[in-house]
This record gives C-alpha cells, structure tokens and sequence, in this order.
C-alpha cells in the first residue's frame, strides 16, 4: 500500500510540471481570447467595453474576413490533396522499385521540411523575381523573347503560395509513409500480381487500406497545421493586402487597433480548425485492416 501510494506521489510530481505550463502558457491565453472577443478594446489600451456578441455579428458581414476564410479553406483542400498524392506516390516508387541510391532521394525530399519559413520564402521570392528570377528566366530562354510574369500579383499569387507549401511538406510525409509501406508483407504484392493485379491496382487496394490509419493520422495533422502555414507562407512571402488569410485577417486587425474584434476572429478560426478536425476524424474514419 505504502508502495503504491509513493509511486502515486512520484507520478503526480513528474507530471506537476508540464500540466502548470501547459495551463498557464495554453489554457489560460486560449480562454481569454474568448473573453476578449466579446469586449471591445484597443490594442494598446486598457479600457474595456463589453459587446457580447457584436463583434461576431460585425465579423460575418466582413467581406474581407469572408474573403480571407475562403482563401483559407482554398488553401487548405488544394494543398493537402495535392501534397498527399505526390508524398503517397513518391514513397510507392522509392519503397517498391529497385532505385539506386533511396537514402539519398529520401534526405533531398526531406531537406525543404528542416528549413525555417522564412528561408523558403526567400528562395521561393528569389525564384519568382519579375525581373531575372529563375522561373520567368526559364519561360524566357523556352519562348524565346522575355518573359515578365508577376508572380506573386493577382491572379498567381495563390498559386505561388501552394508551390511553396507543397514543397515544403511533400518530404515529410513522403518519409513517414515509406516507414510505413516498408511494413506492408512482399507476399501480398507477389500472390495479387500472380491473379493479374497491376502496380496501380495493388497501390489502391493493397498498400492504402493497409497504411491507411497513418494516412488518417497525418490528414487530420497536416489540414490543421495548414492553417498556420497559410499565415507564415503569405506573411513572408507576399506585399501586405495581395492575400489575406483567416490568421492575417486577425493580425491585421490587431495593428489596426482592434483587439476586442481580433480576438473574435481567433475564436472563430479556432471553432472551425476544431470542427473541421472532427469531421476529417469522422469521414475517414472505417476498420482498420491487420496483416
């Protein structure tokens, strides 16, 4: 009994520690965003007015915060499927075909997700230069007269961004599922092969049913941290008002001074990652196969 007891004090104070961090640096600042988005108050200002809901009420007549969400969600679908279909593809070839030198090709994909954002905004500003940037250079020696597209102006700069997105984080993804394709038995490609499956048939109905709770796994991860990057990628990439997102809508509003009506847009793009989290977890979720 005594030992038990001990054991429980030991516990208790091994995990003291990260719960008052998590609490203070997590929980507390989380609930007061939601107190402060129904005050009204200047950034710089301690005089609060209490609102209750109008600021949401001004929100959801936004045209600019509407805006910024359905570039958010754009972002969000195209990048995930986009970055998904190239990472499962990619470690289908590298974990099944005979490639020479895999460990490399696994570092070379990997290297673009250890750099900071603001690294590859950066190469990928360089790469978009009107000027002599080395995209607008290619067109121009392939066409034969210069090329002068602005990249990251309207209509492109969506575009831009999600280069840049996708190829931040086709390696990570790439790797975690060729750790787990590595796992998937030889036997079931040779014994399907043998009935006449094709490497396109055994991709779909052998290795992502199989991979499929890491490939669910990751979906919800990678959907939610998108809304994070979207920020980072338009912030360091892109001129002030080229492209708004939900978490540029907010920070702009901050630097105008409205902080009551800030906190109002972080609260309602945290209820939307959480739901959209829940109905990712919901829609794929199915049985999962054993080998």
């Amino acid at each position: 009994m005594e030992k038990r007891k001990g054991m429980g004090h030991f516990l208790f104070w091994c995990v003291a520690p990260a719960v008052i961090l998590f609490t203070i640096f997590m929980i507390i600042p989380t609930l007061n965003v939601f107190r402060m988005s129904l005050f009204e108050r200047g950034a710089y200002s301690t005089t609060e007015t209490f609102v209750g809901l109008q600021n949401f009420k001004v929100l959801f007549s936004d045209p600019k915060f509407i805006t910024s969400m359905q570039n958010t969600i754009l972002l969000i679908v195209v990048v995930t499927v986009v970055t998904f279909a190239f990472a499962l593809v990619f470690a289908s070839i590298l974990t099944r075909e005979k490639i020479k030198g895999q460990n490399f090709f696994r570092i070379i994909f990997y290297i673009p997700n250890i750099l900071s954002i603001v690294v590859i905004a950066g190469i990928f500003s360089a790469i978009y230069k009107p000027e002599n940037g080395m995209l607008n250079s290619i067109l121009s020696m392939l066409s034969g007269k210069t090329v002068m597209i602005l990249w990251k102006d309207q209509p492109l700069v969506v575009l831009s961004v999600i280069i840049a997105m996708v190829w931040q984080a086709i390696g990570y993804y790439m790797v975690m599922y060729m750790a787990s394709m590595a796992a998937v038995p030889m036997s079931l490609y040779e014994s399907s092969g043998l009935d006449g499956a094709g490497r396109l048939t055994q991709f779909f109905q052998i290795t992502i049913p199989l991979i499929w709770t890491n490939i669910r796994t990751t979906l919800t991860f990678f959907i939610i941290s998108t809304i994070n990057m979207a920020f980072l990628f338009v912030k360091s990439m892109t001129a002030k008002g080229m492209l708004d997102v939900g978490l540029s809508f907010m920070y702009n509003q901050k630097d105008a001074g409205l902080y009551g009506y800030s906190m109002a847009a972080g609260v309602v793009i945290f209820l939307f990652s959480f739901l959209l989290s829940a109905m990712v977890n919901w829609t794929t979720k199915r049985e999962p196969l054993e080998f």
